[in-house]
């Protein structure tokens, strides 16, 4: 089994490749810090599993997850997380991840992880509650998308706008003009029916596309 792994925190990527590495049958076929750099590898190995932070700048994890769908669709996505609420999960399971692991998990779980992927299974951390995962599952409750109404490039701003970005870093980051940067800034306001930046945070922390403590 092939992985890729993104996190961007330095030291918490080293322990999880040390992890990985100790599991018999499985090795790490790259990785990165970087959201988009974590695309474009997973595009370019085509990984069997992506263990992806949900909380990278730039490009979450799920978002992240997301895009994986279209570019190589047999890579099962792993959400590595510390948030273990309801929109957290909801939001991912939304994107089609085959796991949600919380960072504070003993060990042995990112072996049980894997091995449920590795069977075409769903695997979620035991401590998750029980309450979270079955009000997900409930049938008499929808599970509406807050993002559902924006294009993949408007989520993209949106977190970089929450992320405290200027327009002329996104539009650099993004590789497009300043111009488009605005539009795209405008067309989201205008769907989600908010009017300044302050409001565009609050909405991306409530969404789950970024967290309020970083």
């Amino acid at each position: 089994m092939r992985v890729v792994l993104a996190d961007d925190h330095h030291l918490v990527r080293a322990g999880i490749r040390g992890l990985v590495e100790a599991i018999d049958g499985v090795e790490i076929a790259g990785e990165t810090g970087d959201g988009h750099e974590a695309l474009e590898l997973i595009e370019r190995t085509r990984p069997h599993v992506a263990l992806v932070d949900i909380s990278m700048p730039g490009l979450n994890g799920i978002e992240l997850a997301r895009r994986v769908r279209e570019i190589s669709p047999n890579t099962r996505v792993i959400i590595l997380s510390m948030h273990a609420s309801e929109g957290y999960v909801a939001q991912a399971l939304r994107s089609g991840v085959s796991g949600y692991l919380l960072k504070d998990s003993a060990a042995e779980e990112l072996r049980l992880a894997l091995d449920a992927v590795r069977r075409d299974e769903v695997y979620l951390s035991p401590s998750i509650s029980t309450t979270v995962v079955r009000s997900l599952m409930a049938d008499d409750r929808p599970l509406d998308d807050p993002l559902a109404a924006l294009t993949p490039r408007q989520r993209e701003i949106l977190q970089l706008v929450a992320e405290g970005a200027s327009t002329k870093e996104i539009a650099a980051r993004l590789g497009i003009s300043v111009k488009t940067v605005e539009t795209h800034r405008t067309q989201l306001m205008e769907r989600l029916g908010i009017h300044d930046v302050p409001g565009l945070v609050r909405f991306a922390i409530r969404s789950g596309l970024v967290s309020a403590d970083g």
